[in-house]
């Protein structure tokens, strides 16, 4: 008898094993059924949307729309056609897919889609501020994450089809607002960051070093100044407002800046800090899938030329614009954290039922409170001395820089910043590819961009 009882609950334990093991293969057959078929043959796609349920791509194409209609985020959002990887479609292709478990594949009325946190219009008049220029920008609510203008020249109308792609201009099937760049020196702001937080406000705020446009370094190297007859005696406001490349060369030799505090500080911005022993890999971070690639620098010496002009923004220094920009937001949110960026608002099935909703996120802290009220002291002070005429209107902290490429021969101008108002939470970065070529400039592109968001 106890062996038949033993008997029927091993053959009990079983069968409700059998069971459970049935139910999770189910569910892991209906949750993972769209991204194998959309590798199938046999698949039909749905729609990416703008926040104002604009068009961004449109599945199998059963629309029409006007030549070009795409082509101010055509290489961000990109499409199925394998050209483009590293963009929203791509990375997200199975939650475009009008297919589930227990209906099928939906030819007609199937409602997989993206809406995403895009604003189409500013986009498009950004790019045509642009007129034909090079370079790339970015811009998002620094209280949410939310992203609102991506755009990146040369770019491509997707739905216009690749029949050109031999000839097309570098950089046409890439977002440049997720590749890194030199930054020329808007990496200032990283390093004043690390200056507060090495030395704090009052010790840096006393110092001061002179600029005759000229500063030989202790290795005897020369630091040139943009202004070849120089800013005089300097303090940190100045430095910044001015643009110095010698105070801050200055700074970085400083006792009280150790160069293993500032390489330290530069991790923690989420640099990829090496010397000359360790060269690393390009390391990378992700929004919504898309990769982008993580700011790195070279530092080996505080006394070292390479070193110096690293942390001024030159040499082999490297952040993309959307990183120059999130630094921003832990700036003007007065946190020290970075709010996190993303593209996606909700995402629905084939039914359309919401199946994802994003949140706001936050890093972990980067710098502190003291820190970030400083610095954005020091940046709305520069908006209000030096850029009330050219981006009017608004309440800006700001810092440009101009980066030297192409082994000097062509130089880059960048604009990056935060609106100072509750009421339109921006944070932006600007690329004007050989500012010199174009008669736009980054404060054109700038003042379009915020006309356009904040209209």
């Amino acid at each position: 008898m106890k062996s038949i009882k033993r008997c029927q609950f091993v053959m009990t334990v079983f069968l409700i094993i059998f069971i459970m093991g049935i139910a999770v293969l189910v569910i892991k057959i209906n949750r993972n059924a769209p991204f194998y078929m959309t590798y199938s043959e046999n698949y039909e796609l749905g729609m990416v949307y703008d926040r104002n349920g604009d068009v961004l791509f449109d599945g199998m194409g059963k629309d029409t729309y006007p030549d070009n209609y795409f082509i101010d985020i055509g290489n961000l959002i990109g499409d199925d056609k394998g050209q483009m990887s590293n963009t929203l479609v791509s990375r997200n292709i199975d939650k475009l897919n009008n297919y589930s478990f227990s209906a099928g594949i939906v030819k007609e009325g199937g409602k997989a889609a993206i809406y995403t946190t895009l604003d189409h219009k500013a986009n498009r008049a950004v790019y045509d501020a642009y007129m034909g220029a090079k370079g790339c920008a970015v811009a998002y609510n620094y209280k949410t994450g939310e992203m609102l203008v991506c755009t990146s020249l040369p770019s491509i109308d997707p739905a216009k089809g690749y029949g050109n792609i031999d000839s097309m201009e570098s950089g046409t099937l890439i977002s440049k607002a997720m590749y890194a760049t030199v930054p020329g020196s808007t990496q200032k702001v990283s390093t004043v960051i690390s200056a507060l937080e090495i030395m704090g406000s009052d010790r840096l705020f006393s110092k001061s070093f002179n600029c005759t446009g000229h500063y030989t370094n202790k290795s005897g190297n020369v630091i040139d100044c943009h202004n070849t007859y120089g800013h005089g005696e300097q303090n940190i406001q100045q430095a910044v407002e001015n643009s110095c490349n010698p105070f801050f060369a200055q700074l970085i030799e400083d006792s009280d800046m150790p160069l293993e505090r500032v390489k330290s500080m530069y991790e923690k911005l989420g640099y990829s800090v090496s010397d000359e022993k360790t060269k690393k890999e390009i390391e990378y971070f992700d929004i919504d899938g898309i990769q982008c690639e993580k700011a790195s620098a070279k530092l080996t010496d505080s006394t070292d030329f390479n070193t110096q002009w690293s942390c001024i923004g030159q040499s082999e220094t490297l952040v993309s614009p959307i990183q120059l920009m999130m630094w921003q937001s832990a700036i003007a949110n007065g946190t020290g954290k970075m709010t996190m960026p993303h593209l996606i608002s909700k995402v629905t099935d084939v039914y359309g039922e919401d199946t994802e909703i994003m949140g706001t996120k936050f890093s972990n802290q980067i710098f502190t409170q003291n820190t970030a009220s400083t610095v954005k002291q020091i940046l709305l002070t520069n908006g209000v001395n030096h850029y009330a005429y050219s981006i009017p209107n608004y309440t800006i902290g700001i810092k440009s820089g101009t980066a030297q490429v192409k082994d000097g021969a062509e130089e880059n101008a960048l604009l990056v910043g935060f609106v100072d108002d509750s009421a339109n939470p921006i944070a932006f970065c600007v690329l004007l590819e050989n500012k010199y070529s174009t008669p736009v400039t980054a404060e054109q592109i700038v003042i379009t961009m915020l006309n356009s968001l904040c209209s």
